[in-house]
């Protein structure tokens, strides 16, 4: 007897149509480091759809601080914080986070999803209320499926559509508001200054997710609530490592009470190998440059404006970025893919960004900046993405120019 299960995986055809078309962009394989030049297939490729918003995955500190990690401590820790997978530079590390966004104290995670899907479940039980931005990352969603308590999402950005779900919630149930604070595929920035002013009229506590924030906005990189000058009125900050940080792993930084909480609750760490080693050494190094060099953010931003000018003299839709985020928006998924081919075969990695991750007629190409990109690498770039649309035809892009 044939198993169901074999059945609906056998009905997934998705994957196999794009390929078939010859349009497949995921999973290519790199040859070479993480960088703004990479190698795949053999030749070089600009890379525009990387994470690495400080550009130091290839820094020669933070891969020397990694090796020598490995020499001390080996290669992993063959357990969870919990237990035996606690070393030293794990503690130094919580403590140079809780300091570098302002909190009393944080505890490491071995990733970002991780954290939100522990710290989320953990904290509210069956009377209390998450309240999500509808644009909330993957790892928000999850964490909020197997939080006992019940999700409510309000429309993006509108505080209006806030205050209207809070003002119906009891008063006496605990209430969660969290969001990104650059929303990862659109890049705009989240309105903190509204949110605290309507989570203290209703009583709620608030979480910012700042995975695409650390090492883009704020003092020093510092973040989301830093760069409104809100870290008192933020009760959580969650931060990842495998974007500005150059490494892989995440925290949450909170008050003393609500780490030691999460530490004895969170399921994802409890239950998780720790962080290795060399990933750990790999972010206080990073942690270091940050701060001893901030001109690499504004090199960022630099970059960031110099391409959101070109992209808009040329006639794209970038919608409302305030980030190295920029969506270049194609609105229709067979021309994203189709635009992005045109570009890895012209020497250019973007990421296609379609349904059901947004809907088909907001598909878009997710084009990032590093700070280690030339202004010469941006203006390629752009001439053959200007090129592309026009070869594919794409609809947004010709009635702009």
């Amino acid at each position: 007897m044939r198993k169901k299960l074999y059945d609906r995986i056998a009905a997934f055809k998705d994957a196999n149509a794009i390929k078939e078309k010859g349009l497949y962009p995921y999973f290519r394989a790199i040859e070479s480091g993480q960088d703004t030049e990479v190698v795949i297939d053999g030749k070089k490729v600009l890379m525009f759809g990387s994470n690495s918003y400080l550009g130091l995955t290839n820094h020669p500190k933070i891969k020397e601080a990694s090796k020598a990690a490995i020499d001390k401590y080996g290669t992993g820790c063959a357990g969870s914080r919990f237990l035996n997978g606690t070393l030293d530079i794990h503690i130094e590390l919580e403590k140079r986070l809780a300091a570098y966004v302002g909190k009393e104290a944080a505890v490491l995670f071995s990733t970002g999803f991780q954290v939100n899907l522990g710290v989320i479940s953990c904290l509210l039980d069956r009377n209390d209320y998450l309240i999500l931005d509808e644009y909330d990352h993957a790892s928000i969603i999850d964490g909020s499926r197997l939080s006992f308590s019940r999700s409510i999402k309000y429309a993006h950005n509108d505080m209006d559509d806030l205050r209207k779900k809070l003002s119906r919630l009891p008063e006496d149930a605990a209430k969660l508001i969290v969001a990104d604070g650059i929303f990862s595929m659109e890049g705009d920035l989240v309105n903190l200054p509204e949110i605290v002013k309507i989570a203290n009229e209703y009583g709620a506590n608030i979480m910012m997710d700042d995975a695409h924030s650390l090492g883009v906005i704020g003092f020093n990189g510092a973040g989301t609530a830093s760069h409104f000058g809100l870290t008192d009125e933020v009760d959580l900050i969650m931060g990842t490592f495998s974007k500005s940080l150059a490494s892989l792993g995440g925290f949450i930084a909170g008050t003393e009470e609500t780490i030691e909480f999460v530490k004895h609750r969170a399921r994802s760490l409890m239950f998780s190998a720790s962080m290795p080693p060399g990933a750990v050494a790999s972010v206080i190094a990073a942690l270091d440059i940050i701060e001893s060099e901030p001109e690499r953010i504004d090199k960022l931003w630099a970059n960031t404006n110099y391409a959101k000018k070109l992209l808009v003299e040329a006639g794209f839709d970038i919608g409302h970025t305030d980030s190295p985020i920029i969506p270049v928006y194609i609105r229709d998924n067979d021309k994203t893919f189709m635009v992005t081919n045109i570009l890895s075969n012209n020497g250019i990695f973007v990421n296609p960004v379609v349904s059901p991750a947004v809907p088909s007629d907001s598909s878009l190409i997710r084009f990032s900046l590093m700070a280690t990109h030339t202004f010469e690498q941006i203006e390629e770039a752009v001439e053959k993405l200007s090129a592309a649309a026009k070869e594919v035809q794409v609809k947004s892009f010709q009635e702009t120019i």
